[in-house]
């Protein structure tokens, strides 16, 4: 298995649950970050929201978003609301999110609101690591740099 494709699974590994990440996006050049909860299908992370809400408004003007993690896993991408979960196209994806998100997804969501929607992130560039390896992921070319990297940093509750 070639570098990119191993990289690639070991995202999987990571980022095939339900994951928090910052979400950053920006108008006028102006930054706004919120936290929210992902999941990653092996090349896509997605997320589920609403058409009123201020960061798909944001989406809107400026589709470039950046994701960081406590863990300093990095991606940034572009984002696309593809509609409402009960679009026939969403099918697939939302037997896979809501068992993902399944302790709140239908809590914190109404499918019966037509401006619900989910939002598509396709990433561009990355940095994550696992088991003292970092990974610099381009997804444009499908290159990987691989390189030691060891997670020392001290987290804090706030």
């Amino acid at each position: 298995m070639d570098d990119f494709l191993n990289a690639l699974v070991i995202m999987s590994e990571l980022f095939s649950k339900d994951y928090q990440f910052a979400l950053a996006t920006a108008v006028n050049n102006t930054p706004s970050v919120r936290f929210i909860d992902t999941y990653f299908d092996g090349k896509y992370f997605y997320f589920v929201s609403n058409e009123k809400s201020q960061k798909v408004k944001e989406l809107r003007t400026n589709p470039k978003v950046a994701l960081s993690s406590r863990k300093s896993y990095y991606f940034s991408g572009n984002a696309y609301n593809i509609g409402h979960p009960l679009l026939p196209e969403n099918k697939r994806l939302r037997e896979t999110l809501t068992k993902e998100f399944c302790k709140w997804y239908f809590e914190h969501n109404n499918e019966d609101d037509e401006t619900m929607c989910y939002i598509k992130i396709e990433p561009i560039f990355g940095f994550f690591h696992k088991n003292g390896t970092g990974y610099k992921i381009d997804f444009k070319n499908k290159s990987v740099e691989m390189f030691p990297f060891d997670f020392v940093i001290n987290l804090t509750e706030e």
